[in-house]
Formats: C-alpha cells, structure tokens, sequence
C-alpha cells in the first residue's frame, strides 16, 4: 500500500481503530443508569450491547439522544457523564484493549517524520485515559475534540487541523472504522483508509481510499 509524500499528517479515531472499550461499555452503562436511578427515581431501561455498539463513533450527545430520546437533554448529560466517569476509571483499572500492534505503528510512522493527532468524537478526558494508559501519548500532537459550539463533528476537527497547521487537506490522511470518520473525510477531502477490523457493521463504510485488516498495515505508508 503506497500513499503519496504529501501525506505528513495522520488522525487517527480511537474506538475500533486503537482501542476498544466493547467489554466494559455495557457494565459501564449499567453502573450509570442505576446511578441515575437511585438519584431520581425515575425507572430506564438499560440499552443492550448491541445497541450501545452501534452508537460508537458518533458525538457523545447523539449518543444518549438516540439511546434515551424519552430524558431531557439535563438529564441524559447527567448519565452521559457519569459514563464518561466510570469508563475513565474502568480504562486505568485496565478495563479495554488496544489493539495489537498499534504502539508500534504509531511510533514507526512517528519516525517516518508523520505528525500524530486525534479525530474522534470522544471527549478529551476519555482519549487521554486511552492514549496515557497504552503509553501513546508522547507520540501525539495537540488534542483537538467536539465543544459543542465551533466544533460539532469530527469534519470540524480535521478541518481545526487544516487551518492550523496550514496544511491542505491532501496532506492528512483520516484512519478509523466507522461512518463518521468515512464522513469526515469527505467533508474535508482528505484520503480515508477504512479499518475493516474495528467495530461498523458490514456495508457501514462504502466510500474509502484503502482498507486495512489490521492497524500494523499502516506502517506500509510512504
């Protein structure tokens, strides 16, 4: 797999592409909905595996809009952030993986002279939990994540990038596994290679420059 010199820049997602989190998601939300439970007394039906992973990849309040539309937005922040809590918590306890191989392909394409950052919906203190623990985080750049308010998707993280650096968008190249980053991407025009290993259903991803069977591929890129 070839890619042009032009390429100095990478992004990487993070669930399904580096890390997965999909052993720990459902006892994480379980703890938070009992949580919010206990709090307020309100009766929720806790959202099954399947329908938790099939949330992944998008920004964390489309998330709990899709999986609790019945809550107000307060409230689904509430359990939002509660998850976020205690998936950082069950990461540092060793909760999750990374993938094989992924510490030595990001340092390999470190030395290749490739500047490391971050596209992914998650927010910062969850990324930090998964880059510090898997040792990644001296090989990354800033971090730049969705507020809300300038920055609503992961196009607009690529795009922060772009200006930034003043680069164009053929010099960085988008990796991850699901349609948000395939969407990114085109929003931008940057190259999308599509990690068939990660967590998108068949027939999710259809629009990508190359796709991968496992994260150690990439060190294949020139």
């Amino acid at each position: 797999m070839q890619f042009p010199e032009e390429i100095t820049f990478i992004a990487f997602d993070i669930d399904g592409t580096l890390f997965s989190a999909e052993e720990i998601i459902l006892p994480v939300y379980e703890k938070a909905i009992q949580q919010f439970i206990d709090n307020t007394g309100k009766d929720l039906a806790v959202p099954s595996r399947s329908e938790i992973m099939s949330q992944v990849g998008k920004p964390v309040k489309t998330i709990f809009q899709n999986l609790m539309p019945g809550l107000e937005e307060t409230e689904r922040d509430s359990i939002s952030n509660s998850v976020l809590q205690l998936l950082c918590e069950s990461i540092a306890g060793g909760g999750g993986h990374i993938y094989e191989g992924v510490k030595d392909t990001v340092a390999f394409l470190k030395q290749q002279g490739k500047k490391i950052v971050v596209a992914s919906n998650g927010r910062s203190p969850y990324i930090e939990a998964i880059l510090q623990v898997s040792g990644l985080s001296s090989f990354f750049e800033d971090l730049v994540v969705i507020n809300n308010t300038s920055i609503m998707t992961k196009g607009d993280i690529l795009r922060t990038y772009i200006n930034k650096y003043k680069i164009s968008a053929k010099n960085i190249l988008m990796v991850g596994d699901r349609s948000s980053d395939e969407q990114a991407a085109l929003d931008v025009g940057a190259p999308f290679i599509f990690c068939k290993y990660g967590h998108a259903p068949k027939g999710e991803v259809t629009r990508f420059d190359r796709e991968i069977e496992q994260i150690t591929d990439l060190r294949h890129i020139r």
